[in-house]
């Protein structure tokens, strides 16, 4: 299931420098939070938490990624409920998003049945694009209102499931320069992210290793990232 885009050696080696990089932000901002502390006695505990709850989120899913990689055996595709999953991981990045100022929507309605996934692959993948694009929302070009979408919808293609914003920089070709430019440059995101945008390519990586494909999606008039699902037809008719 890894196919010949992320071998076992991309994962651990390209990938793993691009998250040991992105790791150094939050770690910083950790330390300076305690430094500030430390010089008039406050800090800002909950911003504390939400950056290191999310540093560990990307180690955790980056992991996952690898796991799956070699082993996805362990991680067979199953009956998921996209609503539920885009819940959770709403839950996940509600935090972090509070300490960038940005608000998150979850665009859920509808009877969209069961479809064929892991459902912690699925969800990890939504959480590391969701946090990559929390840190780049206040940059993007257009969206002033700092709002991040979880949304699923129908195409003819299938279900998909994504995350939106208010901008028209998350395009294919900005998602396929990346891709060649991952491991050769440090901003390989360049029109996205000001970060090398690890969490967007764990997210590839994850979805790769499920036979699934993370790609540029609109949802009404919002711009995004996300991936087609196939309905479990089996458990329709039940």
């Amino acid at each position: 299931m890894a196919g010949d885009g992320y071998p076992a050696s991309i994962l651990s080696q390209q990938l793993l420098v691009g998250v040991a990089e992105e790791l150094k932000l939050p770690l910083l901002q950790i330390a300076r939070q305690l430094e500030l502390a430390q010089l008039n006695g406050s800090t800002n505990l909950a911003t504390v938490q939400a950056t290191a709850q999310t540093a560990l989120q990307l180690l955790d899913n980056y992991v996952l990624g690898v796991r799956l990689a070699l082993e996805p055996q362990h991680f067979p595709l199953e009956a998921v409920s996209v609503s539920s999953v885009l819940y959770d991981a709403s839950q996940q990045l509600d935090a972090f998003a509070k300490s960038y100022g940005v608000s998150l929507e979850l665009n859920i309605a509808g009877k969209y049945g069961p479809v064929l996934a892991n459902k912690q692959g699925l969800q990890a993948a939504l959480v590391s694009v969701g946090a990559a694009l929390i840190e780049a929302i206040p940059a993007l070009e257009g969206n002033q209102q700092l709002k991040l979408h979880l949304a699923t919808h129908r195409s003819r293609y299938g279900i998909i499931a994504g995350v939106y914003a208010d901008t028209k920089k998350l395009s294919n070709e900005a998602l396929q320069k990346g891709r060649r430019l991952q491991g050769r440059s440090r901003q390989p995101l360049l029109n996205l992210s000001q970060s090398n945008g690890a969490g967007i390519f764990v997210a590839d990586a994850i979805l790769h290793a499920m036979d699934l494909h993370l790609m540029a999606s609109r949802h009404h008039r919002l711009h995004g990232l996300g991936t087609v699902l196939q309905s479990n037809h089996q458990l329709q008719l039940v």
